[in-house]
This record gives structure tokens, sequence and C-alpha cells, in this order.
């Protein structure tokens, strides 16, 4: 007998493209009629993603030409009933997706991505007057959020999002914690020599909001340390100022916000989204592995590799623990 190729011999980028997972709420196959399971294989289809993957981007496209006045003179008339073939076409998607569902069609409806994706198209169905147009362009221009679900590589993006949303709380918290102080201490610093950027706590909030983002946040600092007679902001100032020079103070002042605030505060956002996206794609990776077929020798050999690497890790904790229990 020859042996099983490793899992390993042939590696998947979790973000490659691949079959969408799916669905946990679809009945199983046996449960299905005819109808049904003819469905069923037309949307399994690569052939199908790919189509509708097409029309979302050509009808993006489409709306983004009728917002030139002199494109939609020439061919206006084409690209509404290009537009009207495309919402046709996006109906045939959604009734076959909903009939692969059999009997139990309004399973349809307990998967999240399957309700964006029929308010989206159920919502372009909508008759509108001419007064609404510009409302319904704007409507219409929200099929291009369909790629989403025609895309699962985005949909692990947006889950890690949402996943990162506690963690990202707390790192806001913080850093609304640092504007307070350090526009206390710029109102009381700086008000009198700056009142445009300083003189109050909402201003100074505002001007390092400027210098966090790095926009000119130097001129902010020049104002400071030379005073605002030698080097005047943009704005103009509320109150006559007081001009005086801090530089030492300033350097002080601005060097440290933008170090904690840039380099420290922001970068713990990207950390903290780029820890809930290996999360979310370790998570995507075992739910494809749980949905291969079961004779998938590979995923099945994948699978148990997966399970013996958390039981290792898992035993790897428990010496660490019991090495540094005290000993009696």
């Amino acid at each position: 007998m020859g042996a099983i190729p490793s899992a390993r011999s042939h590696p998947r980028t979790r973000l490659e493209a691949e079959p969408v997972p799916e669905s946990k709420h679809r009945p199983p196959e046996s449960e299905l009629g005819p109808l049904a399971a003819r469905a069923l294989a037309i949307v399994r289809l690569r052939l199908f993603r790919r189509a509708v993957l097409v029309l979302i981007l050509l009808a993006s496209v489409i709306v983004g030409l009728e917002t030139y006045p002199a494109v939609d003179d020439r061919i206006g008339g084409l690209l509404r009933t290009l537009d009207t073939v495309i919402i046709g076409l996006f109906v045939v998607e959604i009734v076959l997706r909903m009939v692969a569902y059999g009997r139990r069609w309004p399973r349809f409806f307990l998967d999240p991505w399957n309700v964006f994706d029929f308010v989206i198209v159920a919502v372009c169905l909508i008759p509108v007057g001419s007064q609404a147009a510009a409302a319904f362009r704007l409507v219409r221009v929200l099929r291009a959020l369909r790629l989403l679900t025609s895309i699962p590589q985005l949909q692990i993006v947006i889950g890690a999002l949402l996943r990162s949303l506690p963690s990202i709380g707390y790192v806001g918290m913080l850093l609304v914690l640092l504007f307070y102080v350090y526009a206390v201490i710029g109102t009381t610093l700086f008000g009198r020599n700056d009142p445009a950027h300083f003189g109050t706590l909402h201003d100074a909030a505002i001007s390092l909001l400027r210098a966090v983002t790095l926009e000119d946040w130097t001129d902010l600092m020049y104002t400071q340390m030379v005073g605002s007679e030698a080097y005047p902001g943009h704005l103009p100032p509320p109150t006559e100022p007081e001009p005086r020079a801090m530089p030492i103070l300033a350097v002080l002042y601005f060097g440290s916000f933008v170090l904690v605030g840039t380099m420290v505060v922001l970068n713990l956002f990207i950390g903290v989204v780029i820890g809930a996206l290996t999360e979310e794609q370790k998570a995507a990776a075992d739910r494809a592995l749980a949905s291969a077929a079961p004779t998938d020798a590979d995923a099945q050999l994948e699978r148990i590799e997966r399970q013996l690497e958390h039981v290792r890790e898992q035993m790897q904790g428990l010496r660490g623990a019991l090495r540094n229990r005290p000993r009696p």
C-alpha cells in the first residue's frame, strides 16, 4: 500500500482562493429533492461563483459611469438596460441559492451573509420615481458590497474586524485618556501663546488629532518653540495671543505625544487587528477542514495533524506549569 501523502507536502495558504465553505444551516443532501439537488450543484460550481463576481463588478462600474453626465447622455439608455438585466440575474442567483435549501428554504435566512445579499438585491427591486433617482443610485452602489460575500477572503477580514472590536474599544479608551491628559497640559502651557490651537480644551484636542496623524504637527511645535509672533499658526487667533517661546517644553510635549500616540497606541490597533486576523484565518481553515469530504485523505491527515499540534501545545503548557510549581 502506498504511503498517504502528507498534507504538509501540499501547503495551503489560508487566504488563497478556494471553494466557499458550506453553510452550517443547509440541510443534508440526502434530504434534498431532485430540484434542490440540481440547484445546489449549480450553486457549488466555481463558474457560477465567478459569474456572480463578474456581475457585481460590472454593476459597480455601471453605477460609476452614470455619474459622468457626458457618458450618461451618450449611452445612458444602454447602461440602464444592462443594469436591469443584472438585477434580474441577481434575483435568479438568490432564488437558486434558496431553492438549494429544499423544503427548508427558510433556513437560508439563518446565515447573516445570505440575509445581507437578499436585502441588497431586494432594495434594488423597489420602484422609485424620478425625484428619488439620486437616492436610488446610492442604494445601487451598495451592490458593490456583495463582494464581501463573493470573496471568502474578504469575509475573513470582516470577521477579524468584528472579532477585534472589544480589544479595539479598550485601546480606544487608552487613546481618549491620552488625548485628554495632553489636551489639558497643552491648554495650560500653550493657551496664551497659541489660542487658535490650544485656547480651549476642544481646540487642543483637535490640534492633537492633527499631531497624531502627523499632519503638519511640526508647525504646531515650532509655534510653541519660538513663539506665535515669530511663527504664527495657520488659523486666526480668537483672542490676542501673548507670544512666548518655550523650546524645551514644546519639544518634550510634542515629541512624547507623537511617540506615544503614533508609535505605540496606534500600532496597538494594528496589532489587535492582526491578532484577530490570525485567529479568524485559523478558524476559517478549521471550518474548511471540518466540511471537507470524508474520503479526502489529505484533508483527514491535515485535520489529525492540527489536533496533534493542539495536544502538543497543551502538553507543553502543562509541563511548564509543573516545572514552575513549588515543590513541597
